[in-house]
């Protein structure tokens, strides 16, 4: 997709259907007057009132208890700077919608025009009786640092700013694992930081904590070396400007154990990483290209133990392996604050989760025959449904035995159902399988595309890089059509109809009439279907030149399911064809068998209906059920 395609894409996504990302949805009924009068006056005095009494009762009787603020002032905004507050808005409605999908939290995104450290903290606490936590989001160091630092100690409420501590917390379950597998005790380790920004800075405060001497860091920021003799630094800064006046990163790495990158693309060279010990641990975290690149960095050293922050390589440090999790599990036990004591509960079940075994559904969706513990697989995937039930439950317990949770869970079984049971498995789904589709790129024939609705699919499926789409249809229409949606790529366009296919059409009609010669069908039968796309494209499947097809568009489906049942076999040992759709739903995905092609299934055809279908629900990660009350049912239609 080209620069201006990419432009207007993300454009059209932020503002249709409707603008932004985020809405505003009621929880209770509101139908009639008697809803309204509950939902506000005069019913809604009873809770009031009840908060005035005693006002912890406004987690009981208000979403004060499941609500994070996620507020910045637009200073330090992604990889743009210092944009301003209405600029930043659309990403703080992206972190909203991750807290959502992920933990199930809902958010107001707050946009606060105070760059002045005073006034920004007694804005934040003057709105913070709305919200049961507090996420900073992109405020510029070293302000940053004080914000937060007076927010935790004056209000009672979780508060965190992620872009500091969210990268220091997978990171350091990435370091645990990778010391491990490199045999070296944390004590003993050199570490050099390109970046003494808040992320860099929060990494080596937790890296201390963790084990590592501060007097083994050596940090640079882009003006060189942190030295004791520099007066630009901040008081954070300061307490790692330990090496010497001058000191090259060149230098630096010789021996090191440790690099950690937060700063600017393709800073390290192959050199300096031969230069560093055995068995070198890099995490190499600048986006979007790291200080070194993963295919040069493991050619070079090829004991190498490596982390990003791109989803296309292994180990990705990935914050949303955290924040939503965190603040999951503080806010159910009502913490009054994530401490230092959260934080480091949720890097070591991070750290502990990477070595278990890993469910199929995420093998699945990211393409892998076994993930197990090693160093390409250091930190769980992002994808992985476990998170939610390790990490909060990790977070909450070490609030209450900290000493800082107001609510303390009792009944950690029923803790932990509740945590599965809060996301469903709808979009989760589709999630893993858009995952899974990207790892594992199929040829798909659109044998309509020249529908606009049906190229514009085939567009997105390639610009989102879950297939290559193979084009069926007038070639001039598909053009013409192309050019208006400006689909630039260069993919395969066929028109079965024309010459230039000719040689094709003939095999394949040649071999279609072999098969169904002895059904009546003459070999001129066979060569006048193949010009029909249908026809044509389940042939390409059959014969492996595609590995799936989408149609029936602007056909009726016993027109379109014909040709696959002509030219598509059965699969060893199965003697019925059935189809499956996959509804999703606010309980999770249901399947529907057999919706189509069966009118009349026996007992006999309903039992081997149920096991086909079984058999694809496996597909998926998901261990059918055949109880009643169980989380998943077939329905045989």
């Amino acid at each position: 997709m080209s620069n201006s395609n990419k432009r207007r894409e993300a454009l059209l996504y932020h503002a249709k259907p409707k603008p932004g990302k985020i809405e505003v949805v009621p929880t209770k009924k509101y139908a009639t007057q008697r809803d309204l009068s509950l939902a506000y006056s005069p019913g809604v005095a009873e809770p009031c009132l009840e908060i005035a009494k005693d006002v912890n009762n406004v987690y009981k009787y208000t979403a004060k208890g499941n609500l994070v603020a996620v507020i910045t002032n637009g200073t330090a905004v992604l990889g743009l700077g210092d944009i301003g507050p209405e600029a930043s808005k659309p990403v703080m409605e992206g972190k909203a919608l991750l807290f959502k999908i992920f933990a199930d939290i809902d958010v107001f995104d707050i946009e606060v025009d105070a760059t002045d450290i005073d006034k920004f903290v007694e804005t934040v606490k003057a709105i913070s009786p709305t919200f049961g936590g507090i996420n900073l989001e992109d405020i510029k160091a070293p302000e940053s640092f004080e914000i937060e630092r007076r927010l935790v100690e004056e209000l009672n409420i979780p508060v965190m700013h992620d872009d500091q501590h969210g990268t220091a917390i997978i990171s350091s379950a990435a370091l645990l694992n990778a010391l491990e597998l490199a045999d070296k005790k944390i004590e003993n380790v050199k570490l050099v930081v390109s970046g003494a920004g808040s992320a860099a800075l929060a990494c080596a405060n937790l890296y201390v904590l963790l084990g590592i001497n501060p007097e083994n860091i050596i940090m640079f920021d882009k003006d060189g070396v942190l030295s004791p003799d520099r007066t630009d630094l901040s008081e954070l800064q300061q307490r790692y400007a330990r090496a010497a006046k001058g000191t090259s990163l060149h230098d630096a790495l010789k021996g090191a154990d440790v690099f950690l990158g937060l700063s600017a693309g393709n800073l390290l060279t192959p050199e300096m990483l031969l230069g560093m010990a055995n068995d070198p641990i890099v995490f190499a975290m600048a986006n979007p290209t790291p200080e070194i690149e993963y295919n040069l960095a493991v050619g070079t050293r090829p004991d190498i133990i490596m982390a990003t922050g791109r989803s296309d390589y292994p180990n990705q440090v990935n914050n949303v392996l955290g924040f939503p999790y965190i603040f999951r599990g503080a806010l159910d036990v009502r913490a009054t604050k994530i401490n230092e004591a959260m934080k480091m509960a949720a890097v070591r079940a991070l750290a502990a989760l990477a070595k278990e075994n890993v469910p199929e559904q995420v093998n699945i969706a990211y393409g892998e025959t076994k993930l197990i513990f090693g160093r390409e697989y250091i930190i769980p995937k992002p994808f992985d449904p476990r998170l939610i039930a390790t990490v909060s439950p990790a977070v909450a317990r070490a609030a209450m035995e900290s000493g800082v949770a107001l609510n303390p869970i009792t009944d950690w079984d029923k803790y932990r159902d509740d945590l599965l049971e809060r996301l469903g498995s709808d979009n989760k789904m589709v999630r893993l399988l858009m995952n899974r589709a990207k790892t594992n790129k199929k040829r798909v024939v659109f044998a309509e595309a020249d529908h606009l609705d049906v190229l514009k699919a085939a567009q997105i499926a390639y610009e989102e890089g879950i297939a290559i789409p193979i084009l069926l249809g007038k070639r001039e229409v598909i053009l013409e059509l192309k050019q208006e949606i400006g689909f630039e790529a260069d993919v395969l366009i066929i028109d079965p109809k024309t010459e230039e296919e000719d040689e094709r059409r003939f095999r394949y009609a040649e071999l279609f009439w072999k098969q169904r010669m002895r059904r009546g069908i003459s070999l001129l039968d066979a060569q006048k279907w193949m010009r029909e796309r249908n026809y044509f494209a389940a042939m390409m499947v059959n014969e492996g030149e595609a590995d799936a097809l989408v149609t029936g568009f602007s056909r009726s489906y016993p027109n379109v399911v014909k040709p696959m049942l002509q030219l598509i076999g059965k699969a060893p040992g199965i003697s019925l064809v059935s189809t499956t759709n996959m509804m999703m739903t606010n309980r999770g995905p249901m399947f529907l068998s057999d919706t189509a092609i069966n009118p009349n299934p026996t007992a006999d055809d309903l039992a081997k209906i149920a096991l086909m279908t079984a058999k694809t629900v496996r597909m998926f990660g998901i261990e059918p059920r055949d109880s009643d009350g169980f989380f998943f049912k077939f329905w045989l239609i």
